[in-house]
């Protein structure tokens, strides 16, 4: 028999992994910034294997509005702007021969309202997501009780988990509002 402990355990893992997924998505929304993480979706054919540019080249961000992309090999200049130019990113790579620069230009405000939007899409799955945990841990209780879990323990494990739910609803309307405050930021 699970006891409360192990079913809220179980629900704020799940929750966490709800929070990391979100982090990694509104990451890799662009938001007028230049950010190297914007690249880590972008993989290059090196030796056979398919890599992370960063795993080929020194990537770094200079200023705000531009990410340097510096191979370590010669070769791999043509390959890596390709990469670039095929992925989702829309932007023209510049290459002189040094170093391959993307400059990130300025987002329009329909483009701004449109991020927004594709943020608060993640905020909702997310969302879903520490609702589902939430369900899936009342069920666990449900069940713990027909096992012979006192029905005080079950309620005290639900008003616990409720208090949890509310903890992170709350983190990623934080994370939400400060990236919608970014993008919306000119």
């Amino acid at each position: 028999m699970k006891d409360v402990k192990d079913i809220l355990d179980e629900a704020k893992e799940s929750m966490d992994m709800a929070v990391m997924y979100l982090e990694e998505a509104l990451a890799h929304i662009r938001a007028g910034k230049a950010d190297i993480r914007l690249l880590d979706g972008i993989r290059v054919d090196s030796y056979g294997s398919m890599v992370p540019i960063n795993n080929v080249a020194a990537v770094t961000t200079p200023d705000a509005r531009s990410i340097t992309i510096k191979p370590w090999d010669k070769g791999m200049f043509r390959i890596i702007e390709k990469a670039i130019i095929d992925s989702s990113l829309g932007i023209m790579p510049e290459n002189n021969g040094e170093i391959i620069r993307i400059g990130i230009p300025p987002l329009t405000e329909e483009r701004r309202k449109q991020l927004a939007k594709q943020c608060k899409g993640e905020g909702e799955t997310a969302k879903v997501s520490v609702r589902n945990a939430r369900r899936d841990a009342i069920d666990g209780l449900k069940k713990a009780v027909k096992d012979g879990l006192a029905e005080d323990a079950q309620k005290g494990g639900e008003e616990k988990l409720q208090k949890i739910h509310d903890k992170y609803i709350k983190q990623i309307e934080d994370m939400l509002a400060a990236k919608d405050k970014e993008i919306m930021t000119v």
